[in-house]
């Protein structure tokens, strides 16, 4: 059963996403917040085991919620999953930053939200990934040009193999397609993205995508290896 807490401000659309989410078999919905502080609060009395958060909600933000809620959570902690616009919510790429898992269009439909959820809950660093490497691609230079004070990880610690497995990432390659495409299997994909977070201390793959076009390895407009 994956515990889920809903986020959002706006009443109808977190009415719809608990509707939908409490009829889908294996989900319990263990609580709805209308904002970034009660969503705190809720995710330290709940314990879910993803949250989906909104972004733009007044008073506190979805972003720095994600940040609270990461840095206070116990062991394990929830795996956020946050809802957006795309063509609106730039500060998605401040989510990621923060700790998301990933991002969910608002538009999505029902199989793919609950997909969505499944994914994140199952231990999905990224449900998107070649949507996020877009929303990557239009944000990156904001990084660059010093809009985030955190410098970008050396990469010096990675092997070749290591390197080469995190540029496919940031392409947008799942892990099947950078089986096939290093001719190894899933399992050693796998360890080299597990050996790649822990050097570079990211906390989920959607960093880890960040990092590669924040350090240069992956270039906005560029892509990773399709």
């Amino acid at each position: 059963m994956t515990r889920v807490l809903v986020v959002d401000d706006q009443f109808l659309i977190r009415a719809g996403l608990v509707g939908l989410l409490r009829a889908a078999p294996g989900i319990e919905v263990v609580g709805e917040a209308c904002d970034g502080a009660q969503a705190v609060e809720l995710a330290a009395t709940t314990r879910p085991d993803v949250i989906l958060m909104d972004i733009r909600m007044p008073g506190m933000s979805g972003i720095v919620a994600t940040e609270k809620i990461l840095a206070e959570a116990h062991e394990p902690p929830p795996r956020v999953l946050v809802l957006t616009t795309f063509d609106l919510d730039e500060y998605v790429y401040g989510a990621l930053r923060a700790g998301a898992s990933g991002f969910l269009l608002k538009d999505s439909g029902p199989e793919r939200l609950l997909a969505a959820v499944a994914a994140v809950g199952g231990g999905d660093a990224l449900f998107a990934p070649s949507v996020t490497c877009r929303l990557v691609e239009a944000f990156a230079r904001q990084a660059g040009s010093g809009d985030f004070a955190e410098p970008p990880p050396d990469l010096r610690p990675l092997t070749m193999r290591e390197v080469e497995v995190l540029k496919l990432i940031a392409g947008g390659l799942s892990n099947a397609d950078i089986a096939d495409r290093l001719y190894i299997s899933e399992a050693t994909v796998k360890t080299h993205l597990n050996r790649t977070m822990a050097k570079l201390d990211l906390d989920s793959r959607a960093q880890a995508v960040v990092v590669a076009y924040e350090t240069g390895l992956v270039t906005p407009g560029g892509g990773g290896g399709r």
